[in-house]
């Protein structure tokens, strides 16, 4: 019996065994457009930065759930997007004035935490939001999948393959829910353009153009500060590296510049590729599998004293069926799927399809109907109750990622690559197959084996 039903089993038979009638607050059994409390999901945020402020929002607006705790090592300060302020009690803050506006009343329920360990021992909370650097999205995921925690984990979705391998398996065996935040999945104009691609509306499928953002922008305004200096009082900067190698403290290094710097993620080949390579292989039909070739790699990489992921980059994955992927930081922003008899190009927010008449076309009953979801976190919600599969699982997120992870090492090694979608392994390339896994500092090595399935 879960949380929930135990509360309304036992909280029914307690009213039941009154001999005066109680009075309570029609919001308290579910009335007036109201959820009640026994049946609201304990909604936890692990990552108080960048991406949590905006899945915040878009968890707030859905009255079946509550946040009830905030876990960051870093308490409140600058240096996340465009400078802005983030951190644990900023997000907690974000929440606490969020509910007071929408009951009418002063709500400073919200607790914080600095270990997220803590957070998923708590017997309340049902699911977990995920918005840690890349380096720091495995040991949680394993360790809530084992507590029986739903998760909503942002991308990409892992540091590595074997990380990825590794979460999408214990999701599978401790049969949780599992959301990716690869929110295109629940636009419309992907949805569109995937189901006119998989039911032939282009012809025979020949090539997928992935255009990705190039560059190492200055995010978090700290990109000059890349001299080791005192780590700031209320941030727990050994926690913040983890199981990643020690380093020096520098802003530079931190918060929403973490993601130009290999040790914790893998520039935007990663943060781009996450999302462009998840619609590409929707379209192609490979969700649960992937290329088996990664040809033509180019790479130029940063020349900072802290970042070292590549600011220009292309590389090319071959199907098994023939469907050329190309990744490229040199062309359009955006997916283009080019078939034997048509094209469509999407983005957020815009698509194209080419010649004009496929796009009116109508998908028939008995042709391929694709997930639909029109909004990321109420899907996950949705999920979370009904316990059907969500529209961005973990193993799709991985398989994604994966492309993501096989070009970027195409590109260190400066090699083309054969890859085994079955196996996740590289084909007689000891120096590739090296790099599906990466060290971890103690104690955290010893934590990730021990939660491994």
């Amino acid at each position: 019996m879960d949380r929930r039903s135990f509360i309304k089993k036992t909280g029914t038979a307690a009213a039941c065994s009154l001999l005066l009638p109680t009075i309570v607050p029609a919001s308290s059994l579910g009335r007036n457009g109201h959820v009640a409390p026994s049946d609201r999901i304990n909604l936890a945020f692990i990552g108080a930065g960048n991406q949590a402020e905006n899945d915040a929002k878009g968890f707030l607006r859905d009255n079946r759930l509550q946040i009830t705790a905030v876990c960051d090592v870093n308490k409140k300060s600058t240096g996340y997007w465009d400078g802005k302020v983030g951190g644990r009690e900023y997000l907690m803050d974000l929440v606490n004035t969020s509910y007071s506006e929408k009951h009418g009343k002063s709500y400073k329920s919200t607790k914080g935490y600095t270990d997220f360990r803590e957070v998923i021992d708590l017997k309340d909370i049902d699911a977990v939001v995920v918005d840690t650097p890349d380096h720091w999205h495995a040991i949680p995921v394993l360790m809530a999948a084992r507590a029986r925690k739903d998760i909503y984990c942002q991308k990409p979705l892992s540091l590595t393959i074997s990380e990825g391998r590794a979460m999408a398996d214990a999701v599978k065996k401790y049969g949780v829910v599992f959301q990716t935040g690869s929110q295109q999945r629940s636009g419309k104009e992907f949805h569109r353009v995937c189901e006119l691609v998989r039911n032939g509306r282009l012809g025979k499928l020949e090539t997928v153009i992935c255009g990705l953002l190039s560059g190492t922008p200055d995010f978090g305004k700290t990109g000059h500060l890349t001299n080791e200096m005192p780590v700031p009082k209320d941030f727990d900067y050994d926690r913040w590296l983890g199981p990643a190698p020690e380093s020096a403290y520098c802003p530079a290094r931190t918060h929403v510049n973490f993601r130009w710097n290999l040790d914790y993620s893998g520039g935007m080949v990663t943060d781009w590729g996450a999302h462009h390579f998840d619609i590409a292989q929707w379209g192609i039909g490979m969700d649960d599998s992937g290329p088996v070739k990664i040809t033509n790699p180019e790479a130029v990489w940063t020349n900072h004293p802290v970042w070292n992921t590549a600011e220009q980059f292309h590389f090319e994955c071959i199907y098994e069926n023939g469907v050329k992927l190309i990744a490229s930081s040199k062309v359009e922003l955006g997916i283009t799927f080019i078939g034997s008899e048509g094209k469509a190009w999407v983005s957020r927010g815009a698509y194209k399809v080419e010649p004009e008449g496929i796009d009116s076309t109508q998908i028939g009953p008995d042709e391929i109907h694709l997930y639909k979801s029109d909004d990321h976190y109420r899907n996950f919600i949705d999920c979370v109750i009904s316990r059907e599969p969500t529209a961005a699982p973990a193993e799709v997120g991985h398989r994604s990622i994966t492309i993501a992870h096989a070009g970027n090492i195409a590109m260190m090694l400066g090699q083309e690559l054969e890859w085994d979608p079955k196996k996740e392994c590289f084909v007689n390339n000891f120096a590739a197959n090296q790099l599906r896994y990466r060290q971890m500092r103690e104690p955290w090595a010893s934590v990730y084996r021990t939660y491994l399935v």
